[in-house]
């Protein structure tokens, strides 16, 4: 079985639904972290990560919306909100900032007149946790699921548009 990442709310290539984008910035959503589901993780996973990336943010490196670490391998799924502080992450997981500046979920805010992609990754790792505080880097984050990775599953959305 492949691994394979969903989301109840969205598929690949579908537009991210309101409850997903970031309430400022000149948005109005609702903040709230997906749903997400996965399965078929490769035998040897110890723990797993959640990402959410923009890879086409004007920034030159794109922009971090979410960042998860130290997920159990007994967890498949987390509920909308979860990381938003709406409860739902599992016990150990720990959230780490993200390009909002603060630890959890930053939701879709592209520039007016910009269709971005919002790519949520679930690594499945080789290792327990990563040693990583609330105020480590996605950068930081990154390179250690580099090293640990085993697999990696994703679901990406759109968000934003043409100019009116």
């Amino acid at each position: 079985m492949a691994f394979v990442l969903t989301s109840p709310g969205f598929e690949t290539g579908q537009i991210l639904p309101q409850a997903q984008v970031y309430n400022g910035m000149g948005q109005s959503g609702a903040n709230l972290s997906p749903a997400l589901h996965w399965q078929g993780a490769p035998e040897g996973t110890k723990s797993f990560v959640i990402t959410a990336y923009d890879p086409d943010a004007p920034t030159g490196s794109g922009w971090w919306h979410w960042v998860v670490v130290n997920i159990p391998p007994t967890v498949t799924s987390v509920p909308e909100g979860a990381g938003s502080g709406k409860g739902g992450l599992p016990e150990g997981a720990l959230q780490v900032r993200t390009d909002f500046g603060a630890p959890g979920y930053g939701g879709a805010a592209p520039p007016p007149g910009h269709l971005h992609r919002y790519v949520f990754t679930v690594y499945a790792l080789d290792v327990p946790s990563l040693d990583v505080t609330a105020d480590s880097s996605p950068a930081l984050v990154g390179f250690m699921v580099h090293h640990h990775q085993l697999a990696a599953a994703r679901l990406t959305a759109l968000y934003g548009g043409v100019a009116r």
